[in-house]
């Protein structure tokens, strides 16, 4: 899910840059490095009655290509690191990793790459990808919003929801929502 989130995000992203004020597609055009120093990857899970818990992924890599000629050709790919899950809590930490949800042990990754950006605002861009969880793939769609250009590098605000049911990861449903929100900063160096 991370990873989808990841490559949504970036793709987001290269479609709001062009159009942001300002600045020339050229300018954001080329290849972008995601770094993790400026970045994050979070996500909230409710509950029925109020609460939940909230987490976010401390590894995680991927790269950005911004299409100087055509924007929708523009490419994310991410790579989550699901062993990294951290809520604050090691019981919930633990179950999060085992095979009953990311079953890090025999996934090791969740993998995103994009399909296609949509531009949808100045600053704004819709990025469509497949994301693979649990040996499983499905299309998934990431709001993506420029947040900054300067000095070589792209930062990206990335918001989505993502079906944990889909991939196999719906364990306490219906007492836990079946809907992860991901709220994502996504900083990437250009070289």
């Amino acid at each position: 899910m991370n990873a989808r989130i990841l490559g949504l995000a970036a793709l987001a992203a290269c479609l709001a840059m062009p159009v942001y004020a300002a600045v020339a597609l050229s300018d954001a055009a080329g290849s972008y490095t995601i770094s993790p120093s400026g970045s994050s990857i979070r996500f909230t899970i409710g509950k029925a009655g109020g609460g939940g818990f909230d987490g976010a992924f401390g590894r995680f890599k991927g790269s950005i290509r911004i299409d100087n000629s055509d924007v929708g050709r523009s490419k994310v790919n991410l790579t989550i690191y699901p062993e990294s899950v951290g809520t604050g809590q090691g019981r919930i930490d633990d179950f999060l990793r085992s095979d009953a949800v990311f079953d890090s042990a025999n996934n090791p990754e969740i993998q995103f790459r994009s399909t296609n950006v949509t531009r949808t605002g100045d600053t704004t861009a819709l990025v469509t990808g497949r994301l693979t969880a649990r040996g499983k793939t499905f299309s998934e769609k990431f709001t993506a919003e420029l947040d900054g250009l300067k000095s070589g590098t792209i930062k990206f605000h990335v918001t989505g929801k993502v079906l944990r049911s889909r991939y196999g990861m719906d364990v306490g449903t219906p007492l836990y929502s079946n809907v992860v929100d991901f709220d994502m900063t996504l900083m990437g160096r250009k070289g």
